[in-house]
């Protein structure tokens, strides 16, 4: 029964026990509380602190990242790509984020998305997740999803979190 086969390998691995340097009781550990309790053991850093987001511009016509925990449709934003004059550049340019931001749409649109990601972010650490991937896709991934990337890259930076802004498609 599994009573007698947790105790014949308790017995089985007494010898390695003996050697270990550290022994951790997970009997009451969730899996959030395992992670944190390791990291704090073996690195001495607050697992809060080791939490890291990305933040991935792409373009739905390149196909949406496999790997993105979360996905945002910015193609309700003006679009760049129309005007002549800024369709070879993008979104980290000035001109292109002034543009993409004319109107207020987007300053909304980043009001309501730094809200819930705010309100998300300490729950999923609270689950043990080490990192989150935030997906901003546009058409071509090259004008708005970058510029609100970025947006949201400033305002994740000014709340201690590790930040990595990724831009997939805009130099397609």
């Amino acid at each position: 029964n599994l009573a007698q086969a947790i105790d014949r390998e308790r017995a089985m691995l007494e010898g390695v026990r003996g050697k270990a340097d550290y022994v951790v009781n997970t009997t009451k550990l969730t899996t959030a509380g395992l992670r944190e309790h390791l990291v704090r053991l073996f690195t001495g850093a607050d697992p809060n602190q080791m939490f890291e987001i990305i933040v991935q511009s792409f373009g739905f016509k390149h196909g949406i990242p496999t790997d993105a925990d979360l996905v945002f449709d910015v193609r309700f934003l003006p679009n760049p790509y129309y005007e002549i004059s800024l369709r070879e550049h993008n979104g980290t340019e000035p001109a292109v984020r002034d543009y993409v931001f004319q109107g207020g749409t987007a300053d909304a649109l980043m009001g309501h998305l730094t809200t819930m990601i705010d309100f998300l972010l300490p729950r999923y650490m609270a689950e043990g997740k080490s990192n989150v991937i935030i997906g901003i896709g546009c058409t071509g991934g090259k004008h708005r999803s970058v510029a609100i990337a970025e947006a949201l890259s400033q305002h994740l930076r000014g709340h201690d979190y590790g930040v990595v802004t990724m831009h997939r498609d805009y130099q397609r």
